[in-house]
């Protein structure tokens, strides 16, 4: 390993240490992410004909922006779906479209909520995706639960139980998409073997942080009033829902048809929302116009949390830097010549990774790495890939910032990294490897041969 290498995989280990003493520096971790990128890259750029066999001479400078360019690129269409899956759920929240689902949810023992949020959260996010169904669920609870302490809690298993859902369905979670799209998995596989071992990891977890929860929630005048109807009529708020949310799960479907990117899609809905709601709006009285300003999509947008997608920017692209530099390639072929043909501790040892690195590159490496056989372990819906599926996806949630949705909930409900590591990462971690335990019994004894 070079010298530049060892470079750039220190300035990553000293950014992600300071993001995770973010509540002690009190330093913003979208600041630490953003120089970690520049850093990284800065780095890179010192001698890129290490790892880019192209970057030689006066040309490597418009080599390596290429290669920057490719990433951001990639980067950009989770950033814009990120955007677009905010803006569409925060306007169908607005203007009540969500209120069936608060309604279910609503009531005054903290122990029910917990296991209705866990078992809405596993549901919504196989059907939708983990990254949305985790927005809903937290600004649901912030209509909810008044109690800061309580609400962290609560926050916590929306992480856990969405990535346990997603991992299970074959548009729950990138990673799955990825593989599904890759044809090393199939739905029908995946929702088979895959569904309980993922419920184990959500209900071990949700059991144990319900230990901690007594008595009964109080519920502020703020509150009761967040539940009134709001300018619009029930037909009109039944309509900005099924848009909303039955747009959300055409993404998927515009993706098989069209083959564009799922950004785009997103996109589309959030076009055909915006439009829908603005036609809603004039034809308001005046008087109801003024307050209805603040529930339209232009307002909506100023109030986007960008340090959350400068953070997820500054992740994604160092990351990037490392898959370009070949590290993490050469860490999984590691894991493979290390524990040669137990598939259940490399793809138990790939989860754990992905909670401190992007899931996605590390699945993209594993999926370049080994090639699908014909039967066996390798074999499609084998052992390995299936694996793959639930570990990278339940791995995530041992760390806040180890999935999409754990970054999303980490912006919006301000949670520390050193709180969840401490309260909540032996949890997830209890619940994950109990999933890895179920998995092996369901291939043994009821799927053996």
């Amino acid at each position: 390993m070079s010298t530049l290498t060892i470079a750039i995989i220190t300035v990553f280990v000293i950014g992600y240490a300071s993001i995770a003493l973010e509540s002690l520096t009190k330093v913003n971790k979208a600041a630490i992410a953003l120089l970690m990128f520049v850093g990284c890259w800065t780095l890179f750029m010192i001698d890129p004909s290490q790892y880019l066999a192209a970057a030689v001479g006066s040309e490597k400078a418009l080599i390596v922006s290429e290669a920057i360019e490719h990433h951001l690129g990639t980067t950009s269409t989770t950033l814009f779906f990120l955007m677009g899956a905010m803006t569409i759920v925060e306007l169908v929240d607005q203007n009540g479209g969500f209120n069936f689902v608060r309604d279910s949810l609503q009531t005054r023992s903290k122990k029910k909520l917990l296991w209705r949020i866990a078992f809405m959260t596993f549901v919504l996010s196989a059907i939708l995706d983990n990254l949305t169904t985790s927005i809903v669920m937290i600004i649901i609870l912030q209509k909810l639960v008044s109690d800061k302490k309580d609400r962290l809690i609560y926050a916590a298993l929306v992480v856990i139980s969405a990535n346990s859902g997603g991992a299970f369905s074959p548009i729950g979670d990138v990673t799955t998409i990825m593989l599904w799209n890759k044809g090393v998995i199939t739905a029908a596989g995946v929702i088979t073997e895959i569904f309980i071992p993922s419920l184990v990891s959500m209900l071990i977890p949700a059991y144990i942080l319900s230990l901690s929860l007594k008595g009964q929630l109080t519920f502020t005048k703020e509150q009761a009033q967040s539940f009134q109807a709001n300018e619009l009529t029930t037909a009109q708020r039944k309509t900005i829902f099924f848009l909303g949310v039955g747009g959300l799960i055409f993404v998927p479907i515009f993706k098989s048809i069209t083959h564009l990117p799922p950004f785009i899609g997103i996109l589309l809905v959030l076009g055909i929302l915006w439009t829908v709601t603005e036609v809603f709006y004039a034809n308001l009285k005046e008087q109801e116009e003024k307050g209805a300003m603040q529930k339209r999509v232009t307002n909506m947008l100023s109030r986007i949390d960008m340090s959350t997608i400068l953070f997820f920017l500054g992740i994604l692209m160092a990351v990037a830097c490392l898959e370009t530099i070949g590290v993490l390639t050469q860490l999984g072929e590691g894991l493979d010549v290390a524990f040669q043909g137990n598939h259940y501790l490399v793809t138990g040892i790939i989860g754990v990774l992905s909670a401190i690195v992007d899931n996605v590159p590390l699945v993209a490496g594993c999926m370049g790495m080994y090639p699908v056989q014909a039967a066996g372990d390798m074999a499609v819906d084998g052992i390995f890939w299936q694996l793959l599926a639930y570990c990278a996806g339940v791995g995530g949630s041992m760390l806040i910032i180890g999935s999409a949705a754990g970054v999303v909930v980490m912006g919006l409900e301000k949670i520390s990294f050193g709180w969840y590591m401490k309260k909540i990462t032996w949890i997830a971690f209890v619940g994950y490897l109990a999933g890895i335990v179920c998995y092996w019994f369901i291939r043994s004894f009821i799927f053996a041969g």
